[in-house]
């Protein structure tokens, strides 16, 4: 799923958001039937570390209801795991964000799926900064899909009223 040209069919595919219509509860209800993998800190079905987040955001931050919110629906996305989303394989979802275009980093959770994806043989990606220029920013570059991006998507086109710092798309590890 993390080829360049896949990136965008992903992203075409469930940017459409016509996979099922669900409050968000409903959804963090779905969760309780996934497990992050990819996370070593946690061995619970993601609606624990849902709710665990939140409330522990709402605890030290008791006046900021969006970062309530936030906190609530931050991975969200990872119902792309569940079979009624189509059942993504974890490496496709969750773990780390990374640039496509340059090498792999060996440090990436999933890096043992780098040596499947063409791209790892391809002598203009395997430096480290392949097709793109030192400091051109991350608005210009491509990054991989996964469940930040697929949360991203749902909150723009169901026009969130979160703060804009909210939804930014920044590829990080969750």
């Amino acid at each position: 799923m993390n080829y360049a040209y896949q990136v965008k069919r992903m992203r075409e595919e469930y940017g459409k958001l016509d996979k099922v219509e669900m409050s968000i509860w409903e959804c963090c209800e779905l969760l309780n039937d996934v497990i992050d993998d990819s996370d070593p800190d946690l061995d619970e079905p993601q609606i624990e570390h849902l709710l665990q987040t939140a409330e522990a955001i709402h605890k030290d931050y008791p006046d900021e209801d969006w970062l309530h919110l936030t906190a609530l629906i931050h991975d969200l996305g990872k119902v792309l795991l569940h079979p009624s989303f189509g059942g993504l394989p974890q490496w496709a979802v969750v773990g780390d964000t990374f640039p496509l275009g340059c090498a792999f980093d060996e440090t990436n959770v999933h890096h043992k799926y780098f040596k499947e994806n063409p791209d790892y043989n391809n002598p203009n990606y395997n430096t480290k900064y392949g097709i793109y220029s030192e400091d051109c920013g991350l608005d210009n570059t491509l990054i991989s899909w996964g469940h930040d991006d697929y949360m991203y998507l749902v909150a723009k086109e169901n026009g969130t009223t979160l703060p804009q710092h909210c939804t930014r798309r920044e590829p990080t590890p969750t």
